[in-house]
Formats: C-alpha cells, sequence, structure tokens
C-alpha cells in the first residue's frame, strides 16, 4: 500500500510541481521587468501607495489582479471551442506572462503587509518551505543541471558572436 500511496501523491502533485516550476522560472525575471516599469514616474507613485497599505487592502491590491484575469482564461477557452486554437493558446501565454509579472511585482510590494495577517503567514510559511524543497530538489536533478550547462554554452556563444560583430 505505501507504494501505490506514494505513486498517486507523485500524479496529483506532478501538475503543482509543473506550476511551481514555471512560476519559478517567470516570477524574478518578469518581477524585474515590473520594478523597472516602476521608474516611470507615475508608476513608482503607484507602488510606494501599494507599499503604504494596510493588510486588508494590500490582500486586495494583490488578489484582484489576478481574478481579473479568470476572464481572459475562460474568453481562451472560448476560443478554443470555437476552433481558434492559436488565438486561443497565444491569449493563455500572453495572461500567464502578464499575471505572473504582475502578480510578482504586487506580491514583492504587498508581502510585508500580507505577513501581518497571522492566517497569512501561517499558510504562507509551510508553503514557501514545501517550495524550496521541492526547487532544491529539482536543481539537483541532471535534467536541471544538463539544461543550466547547456544555457550556459549559448550564453557564451551569444556573447562571443556579439563581440565578434562589434569588433567588425
Amino acid at each position: 500500500m505505501p507504494r501505490f500511496k506514494k505513486i498517486l501523491r507523485g500524479i496529483l502533485l506532478s501538475p503543482l510541481v509543473l506550476v511551481v516550476l514555471f512560476e519559478e522560472w517567470g516570477w524574478e525575471p518578469l518581477a524585474r521587468a515590473f520594478a523597472a516599469l516602476g521608474r516611470l514616474p507615475w508608476l513608482g507613485q503607484l507602488e510606494r501607495r501599494i507599499t503604504r497599505l494596510p493588510p486588508w487592502a494590500a490582500l486586495l491590491a494583490f488578489g484582484l489582479p489576478v481574478v481579473t484575469l479568470i476572464p481572459i482564461k475562460l474568453l481562451a477557452l472560448y476560443l478554443f471551442g470555437q476552433g481558434y486554437v492559436v488565438w486561443g493558446f497565444t491569449l493563455v501565454v500572453v495572461a500567464k506572462l502578464t499575471g505572473t509579472a504582475l502578480a510578482a511585482r504586487l506580491f514583492q510590494l504587498t508581502e510585508p503587509a500580507l505577513m501581518r495577517m497571522p492566517w497569512f503567514a501561517r499558510l504562507y510559511t509551510p508553503w514557501k518551505s514545501w517550495k524550496d524543497r521541492v526547487l532544491t530538489q529539482i536543481r539537483q536533478s541532471t535534467p536541471w543541471r544538463a539544461v543550466g550547462r547547456f544555457k550556459a554554452h549559448l550564453k557564451a556563444l551569444g556573447t562571443q558572436a556579439w563581440a565578434a560583430i562589434k569588433a567588425w
């Protein structure tokens, strides 16, 4: 029976691990991209206001944009159902990237206020711990390290090509 439970657990956790991987892959770079937009005067002012929100308002500021993406995803499903697979897929990808970028930046801005809510801190702390353990296991895996080496090789080739173009 333990073997069955282990297999079932792996099957049930696999989609969650994939979501965590995507979020981790996109979270930091997309948050940096949105933070760069924060250099715009009006957006920087908005970000400063968000960091001063009380916890309940920070929760709304963090959660509302995520919830507003639901109709966009439903539109993508409708497009799939109507046979517009490319448009539906494009809409899903754009919504996911935009939503992840926005959620990442908003979480960076609201995390201190959110952590002042005991229930949020109680839920977030074990989630973060689990996510960190999963990511550590993934980063130690052979496929992950192989992709990392390949990525470094491509970066080195790109650097060499850019240097050759500049020298020419």
